[in-house]
């Protein structure tokens, strides 16, 4: 059995708390794409657990993989396991040798590019985390990139960078007019790379990670596939160029592990949506509460109540109405089984509430996203208005069922099943693992 768990709008919908929910019936929790400009947090008995790099599961005590479609920076990860180590985890992470490897020349050429972009007229400034995401995949399309297999073999590792620092030297220094520092040091480089090669290989920690889950789905384990981001900053799928450099999208998590399309296919796949939206970084939004004082004193509201900041970077993220054209593109693009609705206590108290059901485009109404970030700047909102709901004791909801959210409530995520053509199974009504009404468990 398989599940795979999709952000269906920009990233930030709180993924990683459904992972820890229904990782308790997972043996495996494999993450397939992007690298440590994912945050995922999970909240156990008022714990706080915001993880980068390592699978929610670790929390629950599950194997994590990184998958070969993630790219990899071992300081981050080995960091990230030692806190997880000091709060009394054991996390047992095992990483695809042919994930690639974020190298400090990415993260210098990250922060370069953006910042060249900023200046520019004529560039496009996305608003990345800065953390080398981008230039990792570009090196990995173009055949120059380093693999944490190759950190295995000091050998092999010189070879890779002796043909890739010269051009990143290059880059920095001939095309940009900077002085490249210790990031184009190959000497140093294969040092501290070799070093992070030894632990990996004596830990144990790295696998074929194809091979790897076809045999632990042979012995009968339940494998679920945790995606990082969300629909709408997919490469293929997203708003580009306003996207992150991989597929988030349910199709990930096929290229991204090995696994084949007709294993995930079987599966159950569950997009989760914020019962609003957030935005961190550039690009259009349509339903954005932007427009007036009162707009803005709303959306201060919902970011701080829904502590609406960026777990990697701590950034204000944009907030607006729930755009449901963007969540019809994420069903058709993933194929869902079924939803989860998050922070629909966030909602509560307010005296209006309202979605956007379509879009107005050259005088025509839209269902649907155009194909390009352009036109989809040019779309109006056509709002609908429903009931809002109250202030109600959300533990005794959590704890009661269903049938206990206000009416209200329950007729916004009806409107959702409708408008999506899937149940939903989980609504998400508070940070920790057990203020979550669970109408039904993806894996029975």
């Amino acid at each position: 059995m398989t599940v795979t768990i999709v952000g269906s709008q920009l990233g930030d919908e709180g993924k990683g708390a459904l992972v820890d929910l229904w990782g308790g019936d997972a043996d495996v929790v494999v993450r397939y794409q992007g690298g440590d400009n994912a945050g995922h947090t999970v909240v156990e008995g008022g714990e706080e657990y915001a993880l980068s790099l390592v699978p929610s599961g670790a929390v629950r005590g599950k194997v994590g993989v990184l998958g070969n479609g993630c790219v990899v920076n071992p300081r981050t990860l080995f960091e990230e396991l030692g806190t997880l180590r000091e709060r009394g985890l054991d996390p047992d992470v095992r990483v695809a040798r042919r994930a690639h490897v974020i190298m400090p020349y990415h993260r210098r050429l990250d922060g370069i590019e953006e910042e060249a972009k900023a200046d520019s007229d004529s560039g496009v400034e996305v608003g990345t985390t800065g953390r080398g995401i981008g230039p990792t995949y570009e090196d990995k399309a173009g055949r120059r990139g380093v693999r944490v297999g190759d950190l295995l073999d000091p050998d092999v590792l010189r070879d890779r960078l002796e043909y890739a620092v010269p051009q990143k030297r290059a880059l920095i220094e001939d095309v940009y007019g900077l002085e490249a520092g210790e990031e184009c040091d190959v000497d140093a480089l294969h040092e501290e790379y070799a070093e992070f090669g030894r632990r990996l290989r004596e830990e144990g920690m790295t696998v074929n990670c194809s091979a790897f889950l076809h045999e632990r789905r042979a012995a009968g384990d339940n494998v679920m596939f945790e995606g990082a981001q969300g629909t709408l900053i997919d490469v293929d799928h997203g708003s580009y160029p306003y996207v992150t450099s991989s597929n988030p999208t349910a199709g990930g998590a096929a290229t991204g592990t090995g696994v084949g399309p007709t294993v995930t296919g079987r599966g159950e796949v569950v997009g989760v949506v914020k019962a609003y939206l957030s935005r961190v970084g550039e690009g259009p939004m349509p339903t954005e509460l932007d427009g007036d004082e009162r707009e803005e004193a709303l959306a201060s509201d919902i970011r701080e109540k829904g502590g609406e900041f960026g777990t990697v970077t701590g950034r204000p993220r944009r907030i607006g109405w729930l755009d449901v054209p963007m969540l019809r593109h994420a069903a058709r693009v993933n194929g869902y089984t079924g939803l989860a609705v998050n922070h629909l206590d966030v909602l509560a108290g307010l005296e209006e509430l309202r979605v956007g059901h379509a879009y107005e485009l050259d005088g025509e109404e839209r269902l649907s996203l155009p194909a390009t970030t352009e036109r989809w700047a040019e779309c109006e909102p056509v709002l609908r208005e429903f009931e809002p709901w109250p202030e109600v004791d959300w533990g005794a909801v959590a704890d009661d069922g269903y049938d206990a959210l206000p009416a209200a409530a329950r007729d916004y995520l009806e409107y959702l099943e409708e408008q999506v053509d899937a149940p939903v199974h989980a609504i998400g009504v508070g940070p920790d693992r057990e203020q979550t009404v669970v109408r039904t468990n993806p894996w029975a």
